[in-house]
């Protein structure tokens, strides 16, 4: 892991009054660079070629001649070949020479090597850099292992197909679609079998992958993905926020629950097993009788954390829930930086959000407001990695 103390000094050598804040343009960029153009900073983004429209030309920033935003967020769209490219030696000269501090997304720990995020790449982070690799479920300090620790709820894993007494969704990486998922769900053992060799002849899943995969009991209920906020830098309030709650649109799985069930029976092979490809997200609420259990859960995830992972969570963090028939949370997935469904929140907040600071808070917003606080207090290593 790199040094902290070697990224405080290159932070230390920043020109505050020019700070820009970077993301790789992809999962939730948009949400970082609308949140920061909010609190002033001037944005740039690190783009794949044939994936930079969105940001070079649609949301592109136009100012006037004072500075101000007249359209648009994405002040700088730098393009590469390669998300990898980001990481070179050259382009972290660059960032440093324009004073970025870059607040990490999925995409970032899924296209650069977590080596290179740990090791080599030397440019401020916003955020928790040593809690990055723990979002691998291969990991042997996953985020399972974590929450297991903190005494947080998460599904009962099922150690061997062969157990299979009820319905559990079986989680792997998709074949093809690096960032996406080739989970499936089985209620038996001879359903795991049956629907495991489809995918695999379909190339949808890998034989290799399945061997790894965790095999978890199916929770039957709603999902919520909570966006929490932990603020290093407050001092009077409570330092756990909650920003937002989101929840997922999933192909082809969305599109399957819109058929009658006459009509899925007569779907072919192919088209009979749902994928679990997230597409998109909406903004939702949870009743307020649930949310004291959430925050409490929020606040062992920290405490727990802080514990294995000194300094622990800044910032951002994502605790995606399924609640059960009984009210019960459980957690099957974490993670720990931006989440991805925070695009919800892009321009207009979220009523949790938006509540807490009087004016629309998205994520974006609420990580560049962070910035500038350790900016003016001259409190920045507190929150950078």
């Amino acid at each position: 892991m790199i040094d902290r103390q070697e990224i405080f000094d290159i932070a230390h050598g920043y020109d505050t009054k020019a700070i820009k804040v970077g993301a790789l343009a992809s999962h939730s960029a948009l949400d970082i660079a609308d949140g920061a153009a909010e609190e002033g900073f001037r944005t740039v983004l690190y783009c794949q070629k044939g994936r930079e429209a969105t940001y070079a030309r649609y949301f592109k920033a136009r100012r006037n001649a004072s500075g101000a935003l007249e359209r648009g967020f994405v002040d700088e769209a730098h393009v590469f070949d390669s998300f990898r490219k980001t990481a070179s030696p050259a382009v972290q000269e660059q960032m440093r020479t324009d004073n970025v501090i870059f607040v990490p997304n999925r995409s970032f720990t899924s296209y650069v090597d977590m080596e290179t995020v740990e090791d080599r790449f030397a440019v401020p982070l916003f955020g928790s850099r040593n809690m990055l690799r723990m979002e691998e479920r291969s990991e042997q300090q996953s985020y399972y292992w974590l929450l297991e620790k903190g005494g947080l709820p998460f599904p009962e894993k099922i150690d061997k197909p062969e157990d299979i007494d009820a319905l559990v969704v079986v989680k792997l990486h998709h074949a093809k679609k690096k960032l996406e998922r080739g989970f499936f769900t089985a209620a038996s053992y001879e359903e795991y079998v049956e629907k495991s060799h489809k995918l695999i002849e379909q190339g949808v899943i890998t034989a290799e992958a399945l061997a790894g995969a965790r095999i978890e009991r199916y929770i039957i209920g709603p999902v919520f993905n909570f966006d929490f906020f932990y603020s290093p830098l407050e001092e009077e309030l409570e330092k756990v926020e909650l920003l937002g709650v989101d929840w997922r649109f999933e192909s082809s799985l969305d599109g399957h629950v819109r058929l009658p069930a006459g009509q899925q029976l007569t779907l072919n092979d192919a088209q009979a097993l749902p994928e679990y490809t997230v597409c998109g997200h909406n903004s939702a609420t949870v009743r307020e009788s649930l949310l004291e259990k959430a925050f409490e859960m929020a606040e062992k995830f920290v405490a727990v954390a802080k514990k294995h992972y000194d300094p622990g969570i800044i910032g951002p963090f994502c605790l995606q829930t399924c609640i059960d028939k009984d009210l019960n949370y459980y957690i099957y997935d974490v993670a720990p930086r931006v989440g991805g469904g925070t695009n919800v929140h892009l321009g207009v907040g979220h009523p949790y959000g938006n509540s807490l600071y009087r004016a629309p808070m998205s994520t974006g917003r609420r990580v560049a407001r962070e910035i500038r606080r350790g900016i003016e207090e001259e409190r920045l290593d507190e929150i950078l990695s």
